[in-house]
């Protein structure tokens, strides 16, 4: 298999054309923070994954042909499943109701760190040192809205 004939076959499996770019024959149309590259070089056939522009070299190749089969197994081979994975996903389902109840009541008795600690003079938001609020509008106290001003609380 050659560069055009991997980039047909990605398409062809329904691989999302911004997970892979192809030098020379398929260009991603989205940068990613990640996302895999096949290029030559000199020497050799790259196989990289660029993560946030940075190229990590997964495999060098001595052939077009190599590299091809490398980047196409890499991105289409399903990973096994998770040993008692359907299980649990099971027991979860089974159980949904009774976890979320448990997670509000967790988070009901949770501590409100930092928040009626740094509440500005007027009540209405988080202050810094000086007294001074941020100037943020949010529902994060009670989920109404509150209106934070500028300035000493006045």
């Amino acid at each position: 298999m050659n560069r055009t004939e991997l980039a047909e076959r990605l398409r062809h499996e329904g691989v999302p054309d911004a997970l892979y770019e192809i030098r020379g024959v398929h260009s991603v149309p989205i940068q990613l923070d990640a996302y895999y590259v096949l290029r030559p070089e000199a020497d050799a056939w790259l196989v990289l994954l660029r993560q946030r522009g940075q190229d990590s070299v997964i495999a060098r190749l001595g052939t077009e042909a190599e590299a091809c089969r490398f980047l196409y197994d890499t991105i289409t081979k399903v990973p096994p499943p998770v040993p008692g994975g359907a299980e649990r996903v099971d027991r979860l389902l089974a159980n949904s109701d009774e976890i979320q109840r448990q997670a509000e009541e967790d988070f009901e008795r949770a501590p409100r760190h930092g928040v009626d600690d740094h509440m500005s003079q007027d009540g209405d938001g988080p202050s810094d040192a000086s007294g001074m609020s941020r100037g943020v509008v949010g529902l994060p106290w009670g989920g109404r809205p509150r209106r934070w001003q500028f300035g000493g609380g006045t």
